[in-house]
């Protein structure tokens, strides 16, 4: 679940973006793992799905390797992008499927919001375009 003020918008780096709707200074939780708000999905909940409903959560969620499971946020932080140096960072708490981001640095209002999928997407190169 999305813990700051965010807006969707046009993003230079795929399509549509998660941009920041006020200041957040570095270090502040931007979004946390809330169970009762976000989805777990196996794959065979997923492959029980009609397309396009299957295209859309493989391009939106992301897949925990340790658990086995989908994470499908509920909120618009399903559409923040990759970047290969982003502002966001994930920090998983041990024993957790799911820990929370945090800003890496002060973002401005406006600014799109980034993460590295390789850093917690076990099907990241399906999303990439990438071997591995």
């Amino acid at each position: 679940m999305l813990m700051v003020k965010t807006r969707l918008g046009p993003s230079p780096i795929a399509g549509i973006g998660l941009f920041a709707d006020q200041d957040i200074k570095k270090g502040e939780v931007t979004w946390r793992f809330m169970a009762a708000y976000d989805r777990l999905l196996t794959e065979a909940d997923i492959d029980n799905l009609p397309e396009p409903a299957r295209s859309n959560i493989l391009d939106h969620a992301y897949l925990d390797a340790t658990s086995g499971l989908f994470v499908l946020c509920a909120d618009n932080a399903r559409f923040m992008n990759h970047a290969d140096e982003p502002n966001t960072a994930g920090v998983h708490e041990p024993g957790a499927i799911e820990g929370y981001d945090i800003a890496t640095r002060d973002i401005a209002s406006g600014e799109e919001l980034t993460c590295d999928y390789r850093t917690f997407d076990a099907h990241v190169s399906a999303k990439l375009g990438t071997a591995g």
